[in-house]
Protein backbone atom coordinates (compact mmCIF):
# COMPACT_ATOMS: atom_id res chain seq x y z
CA UNK A 1 0.00 0.00 0.00
CA UNK A 2 2.92 2.56 0.82
CA UNK A 3 4.87 1.35 -2.66
CA UNK A 4 1.40 1.86 -4.54
CA UNK A 5 0.82 5.84 -2.33
CA UNK A 6 4.38 6.93 -3.30
CA UNK A 7 4.36 5.96 -6.71
CA UNK A 8 0.84 7.55 -7.49
CA UNK A 9 2.58 10.52 -5.66
CA UNK A 10 5.16 10.57 -8.00
CA UNK A 11 3.08 10.58 -11.00
CA UNK A 12 1.00 13.34 -9.91
CA UNK A 13 4.29 15.28 -9.53
CA UNK A 14 5.44 14.40 -13.12
CA UNK A 15 1.85 15.02 -14.57
CA UNK A 16 2.08 18.67 -12.64
CA UNK A 17 5.95 19.26 -14.57
CA UNK A 18 4.08 18.16 -17.92
CA UNK A 19 1.96 20.78 -17.18
CA UNK A 20 3.95 23.28 -16.69
CA UNK A 21 6.59 22.76 -19.46
CA UNK A 22 2.95 22.70 -21.55
CA UNK A 23 1.88 26.15 -20.30
CA UNK A 24 5.12 27.70 -20.82
CA UNK A 25 5.37 26.35 -24.48
CA UNK A 26 1.96 27.56 -24.97
CA UNK A 27 2.81 31.01 -23.33
CA UNK A 28 5.82 31.55 -25.99
CA UNK A 29 4.75 31.54 -29.45
CA UNK A 30 5.43 30.51 -32.65
CA UNK A 31 6.92 32.34 -36.10
CA UNK A 32 6.01 31.27 -39.11
CA UNK A 33 8.29 32.17 -42.55
CA UNK A 34 5.92 32.15 -45.35
CA UNK A 35 6.56 32.17 -48.89
CA UNK A 36 3.80 34.49 -50.57
CA UNK A 37 4.97 33.57 -53.92
CA UNK A 38 5.51 36.02 -56.90
CA UNK A 39 2.52 38.12 -56.80
CA UNK A 40 -0.63 36.02 -58.44
CA UNK A 41 -2.66 35.91 -55.43
CA UNK A 42 -3.70 32.41 -56.37
CA UNK A 43 -0.21 30.77 -56.38
CA UNK A 44 -0.72 30.98 -52.34
CA UNK A 45 -0.39 27.53 -51.31
CA UNK A 46 -2.91 25.99 -48.87
CA UNK A 47 -0.19 25.82 -46.44
CA UNK A 48 0.44 29.72 -46.47
CA UNK A 49 -3.10 30.01 -46.26
CA UNK A 50 -3.68 28.22 -42.55
CA UNK A 51 -0.61 29.85 -41.25
CA UNK A 52 -1.85 33.22 -42.06
CA UNK A 53 -5.28 32.41 -40.89
CA UNK A 54 -3.66 31.52 -37.30
CA UNK A 55 -1.92 34.48 -36.89
CA UNK A 56 -1.67 37.21 -34.33
CA UNK A 57 0.99 39.55 -36.13
CA UNK A 58 1.98 39.25 -39.75
CA UNK A 59 4.83 40.99 -41.00
CA UNK A 60 4.71 41.66 -44.81
CA UNK A 61 7.31 42.70 -47.40
CA UNK A 62 6.62 45.27 -50.08
CA UNK A 63 6.74 42.94 -52.81
CA UNK A 64 3.86 40.39 -51.28
CA UNK A 65 0.35 41.32 -53.04
CA UNK A 66 -1.66 43.15 -50.46
CA UNK A 67 -4.17 40.81 -51.37
CA UNK A 68 -3.23 37.47 -49.45
CA UNK A 69 -4.21 39.82 -46.16
CA UNK A 70 -7.93 38.43 -46.89
CA UNK A 71 -6.85 35.24 -45.43
CA UNK A 72 -5.54 36.79 -41.62
CA UNK A 73 -8.21 37.34 -39.05
CA UNK A 74 -10.03 41.01 -38.50
CA UNK A 75 -7.88 41.42 -35.38
CA UNK A 76 -4.10 40.14 -36.80
CA UNK A 77 -1.88 43.02 -36.27
CA UNK A 78 -0.41 43.90 -39.81
CA UNK A 79 3.36 45.15 -39.92
CA UNK A 80 4.98 46.43 -43.07
CA UNK A 81 8.35 45.62 -43.35
CA UNK A 82 9.40 47.52 -46.75
CA UNK A 83 12.10 45.24 -47.99
CA UNK A 84 13.08 46.37 -51.80
CA UNK A 85 16.04 46.81 -53.79
CA UNK A 86 17.00 50.32 -54.70
CA UNK A 87 13.98 51.77 -51.67
CA UNK A 88 13.80 52.66 -48.38
CA UNK A 89 14.28 49.31 -45.91
CA UNK A 90 13.41 48.27 -42.70
CA UNK A 91 16.38 47.03 -41.24
CA UNK A 92 16.81 43.45 -41.05
CA UNK A 93 17.85 43.02 -36.99
CA UNK A 94 14.63 45.59 -36.23
CA UNK A 95 12.75 43.10 -38.22
CA UNK A 96 14.05 40.20 -36.28
CA UNK A 97 13.83 41.76 -33.00
CA UNK A 98 10.39 42.52 -33.58
CA UNK A 99 9.71 38.56 -34.25
CA UNK A 100 11.38 37.41 -31.41
CA UNK A 101 9.61 40.08 -28.97
CA UNK A 102 6.16 39.06 -30.26
CA UNK A 103 6.72 35.30 -30.28
CA UNK A 104 7.90 35.61 -26.85
CA UNK A 105 4.90 37.71 -25.60
CA UNK A 106 2.92 34.14 -26.67
CA UNK A 107 2.03 35.59 -30.44
CA UNK A 108 2.00 34.02 -33.55
CA UNK A 109 3.98 35.56 -35.78
CA UNK A 110 3.65 34.70 -39.71
CA UNK A 111 6.75 36.63 -41.23
CA UNK A 112 5.05 37.01 -45.23
CA UNK A 113 7.68 37.06 -47.57
CA UNK A 114 7.66 37.40 -51.86
CA UNK A 115 8.75 34.44 -53.10
CA UNK A 116 10.01 31.51 -51.01
CA UNK A 117 11.53 32.35 -47.99
CA UNK A 118 14.29 30.15 -48.65
CA UNK A 119 15.40 31.41 -52.04
CA UNK A 120 17.15 34.72 -51.72
CA UNK A 121 14.87 35.54 -48.86
CA UNK A 122 17.30 35.86 -45.72
CA UNK A 123 14.76 33.11 -44.60
CA UNK A 124 18.17 31.65 -43.27
CA UNK A 125 19.15 34.02 -40.94
CA UNK A 126 16.04 35.00 -39.03
CA UNK A 127 15.54 30.66 -38.56
CA UNK A 128 18.98 30.75 -36.58
CA UNK A 129 18.34 34.20 -34.90
CA UNK A 130 14.70 32.83 -33.63
CA UNK A 131 16.05 29.10 -32.80
CA UNK A 132 19.04 30.48 -30.97
CA UNK A 133 16.36 32.61 -29.05
CA UNK A 134 14.55 29.16 -28.13
CA UNK A 135 11.46 29.94 -30.44
CA UNK A 136 9.51 27.24 -32.17
CA UNK A 137 9.64 27.82 -36.64
CA UNK A 138 8.59 26.53 -39.17
CA UNK A 139 8.91 27.25 -42.51
CA UNK A 140 6.41 27.34 -45.60
CA UNK A 141 7.92 27.55 -49.02
CA UNK A 142 6.36 29.68 -51.65
CA UNK A 143 6.77 29.57 -55.21
CA UNK A 144 9.62 31.26 -56.01
CA UNK A 145 9.51 34.12 -58.87
CA UNK A 146 13.11 32.64 -60.33
CA UNK A 147 10.12 29.66 -61.25
CA UNK A 148 7.33 31.99 -61.76
CA UNK A 149 8.78 34.52 -64.23
CA UNK A 150 9.93 32.54 -67.00
CA UNK A 151 6.71 30.41 -66.90
CA UNK A 152 4.99 33.45 -67.11
CA UNK A 153 6.33 34.16 -70.50
CA UNK A 154 6.76 30.58 -71.96
CA UNK A 155 10.59 29.53 -70.79
CA UNK A 156 11.11 26.37 -69.01
CA UNK A 157 14.16 26.53 -66.94
CA UNK A 158 15.43 22.54 -68.49
CA UNK A 159 14.42 21.46 -71.79
CA UNK A 160 16.12 18.45 -73.15
CA UNK A 161 16.86 20.07 -76.27
CA UNK A 162 18.78 23.01 -75.10
CA UNK A 163 20.25 22.51 -71.16
CA UNK A 164 19.83 19.62 -68.67
CA UNK A 165 20.08 21.98 -65.74
CA UNK A 166 19.39 25.70 -64.10
CA UNK A 167 21.37 27.46 -61.37
CA UNK A 168 20.11 29.92 -59.16
CA UNK A 169 22.32 33.25 -58.58
CA UNK A 170 21.71 36.97 -57.35
CA UNK A 171 23.28 39.70 -59.10
CA UNK A 172 23.61 41.36 -55.53
CA UNK A 173 25.85 39.82 -53.29
CA UNK A 174 25.56 41.00 -49.58
CA UNK A 175 29.06 42.90 -50.06
CA UNK A 176 31.06 43.89 -52.73
CA UNK A 177 33.24 40.99 -53.04
CA UNK A 178 30.30 38.39 -52.52
CA UNK A 179 29.52 38.25 -56.00
CA UNK A 180 28.62 34.89 -58.03
CA UNK A 181 32.44 33.70 -59.97
CA UNK A 182 30.30 34.90 -63.30
CA UNK A 183 33.49 33.38 -64.97
CA UNK A 184 32.83 30.27 -64.18
CA UNK A 185 29.14 30.46 -64.93
CA UNK A 186 29.62 31.29 -68.44
CA UNK A 187 31.14 28.59 -69.22
CA UNK A 188 28.28 26.08 -68.10
CA UNK A 189 26.03 25.10 -70.42
CA UNK A 190 22.89 25.52 -68.12
CA UNK A 191 20.13 27.98 -67.66
CA UNK A 192 21.00 30.66 -65.40
CA UNK A 193 18.53 32.70 -63.11
CA UNK A 194 19.48 35.89 -62.05
CA UNK A 195 17.79 37.65 -59.07
CA UNK A 196 18.26 41.39 -57.99
CA UNK A 197 20.45 41.33 -61.63
CA UNK A 198 19.07 44.98 -63.19
CA UNK A 199 20.64 47.21 -61.64
CA UNK A 200 24.23 45.31 -62.29
CA UNK A 201 22.77 44.13 -65.71
CA UNK A 202 26.16 46.00 -67.29
CA UNK A 203 28.29 44.13 -65.26
CA UNK A 204 26.95 40.92 -65.42
CA UNK A 205 26.90 41.37 -69.21
CA UNK A 206 30.40 42.22 -69.25
CA UNK A 207 31.77 39.23 -66.99
CA UNK A 208 29.48 36.98 -68.65
CA UNK A 209 31.12 38.04 -72.14
CA UNK A 210 34.34 37.93 -70.93
CA UNK A 211 34.55 34.36 -69.26
CA UNK A 212 33.03 33.26 -73.00
CA UNK A 213 29.87 33.17 -72.88
CA UNK A 214 28.22 34.00 -76.58
CA UNK A 215 27.34 37.53 -77.70
CA UNK A 216 24.02 35.85 -79.53
CA UNK A 217 23.26 34.34 -76.29
CA UNK A 218 19.43 34.69 -76.34
CA UNK A 219 18.37 36.59 -72.42
CA UNK A 220 14.79 37.49 -71.24
CA UNK A 221 14.29 39.88 -68.45
CA UNK A 222 10.91 39.66 -66.64
CA UNK A 223 9.72 42.62 -64.44
CA UNK A 224 6.72 42.10 -61.50
CA UNK A 225 6.11 38.15 -62.92
CA UNK A 226 2.38 37.08 -62.67
CA UNK A 227 1.20 40.65 -61.26
CA UNK A 228 -0.69 43.16 -63.00
CA UNK A 229 2.26 45.01 -63.59
CA UNK A 230 4.37 42.64 -65.58
CA UNK A 231 6.40 43.37 -68.27
CA UNK A 232 9.02 41.56 -70.27
CA UNK A 233 12.03 41.71 -72.86
CA UNK A 234 13.84 39.61 -74.94
CA UNK A 235 16.70 40.23 -76.11
CA UNK A 236 20.19 39.02 -76.89
CA UNK A 237 23.43 39.00 -74.16
CA UNK A 238 25.60 41.22 -76.31
CA UNK A 239 22.30 43.82 -76.40
CA UNK A 240 21.03 43.09 -73.10
CA UNK A 241 22.05 46.78 -71.22
CA UNK A 242 20.54 48.88 -74.22
CA UNK A 243 17.78 46.91 -74.94
CA UNK A 244 16.34 47.11 -71.05
CA UNK A 245 17.61 50.40 -70.95
CA UNK A 246 14.92 51.74 -73.69
CA UNK A 247 12.16 49.16 -72.54
CA UNK A 248 11.91 50.68 -69.02
CA UNK A 249 11.83 47.80 -67.40
CA UNK A 250 13.16 47.76 -63.80
CA UNK A 251 13.23 46.50 -60.73
CA UNK A 252 11.74 44.04 -58.93
CA UNK A 253 12.82 41.53 -62.39
CA UNK A 254 14.29 37.72 -62.97
CA UNK A 255 16.68 37.84 -65.79
CA UNK A 256 17.07 34.68 -67.80
CA UNK A 257 20.35 33.93 -69.82
CA UNK A 258 20.15 30.56 -72.16
CA UNK A 259 18.92 28.87 -75.03
CA UNK A 260 15.65 27.76 -73.49
CA UNK A 261 14.42 31.66 -73.82
CA UNK A 262 13.87 30.45 -77.78
CA UNK A 263 10.97 29.34 -76.13
CA UNK A 264 8.82 31.98 -74.77
CA UNK A 265 5.79 33.35 -76.28
CA UNK A 266 6.49 36.03 -78.77
CA UNK A 267 3.32 37.37 -78.75
CA UNK A 268 3.41 41.23 -76.87
CA UNK A 269 6.62 40.53 -75.65
CA UNK A 270 9.14 43.07 -77.21
CA UNK A 271 12.07 41.78 -78.75
CA UNK A 272 15.63 42.09 -80.47
CA UNK A 273 16.63 38.54 -80.80
CA UNK A 274 17.49 37.65 -84.23
CA UNK A 275 14.82 36.03 -86.41
CA UNK A 276 15.95 32.74 -85.94
CA UNK A 277 15.41 32.92 -82.39
CA UNK A 278 11.87 33.37 -82.76
CA UNK A 279 8.98 30.53 -81.86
Amino acid sequence: MLAYLKADKQQTKVTKMQRAVQQQEQQRGKVFLVGAGPGDPELLTLKAVRAIAQADVILIDDLVNPEVLQHAPADARVVHVGKRGGCKQTPQEFIERLMLSEAQAGHCVVRLKGGDPFIFGRGGEERDHLLVQGIAVEIVNGISSGLAAPSAIGIPLTHRDWTQGAVFVTGHGKTPDANPDWNTLAKLDLTLVIYMGVARCGEIQSALLTGGKAGETPVAVIQSATGAAQAQLITTLQQLPEALAQSGIGSPAIIVVGDVVRCATQRDVPTTLPQRFSA
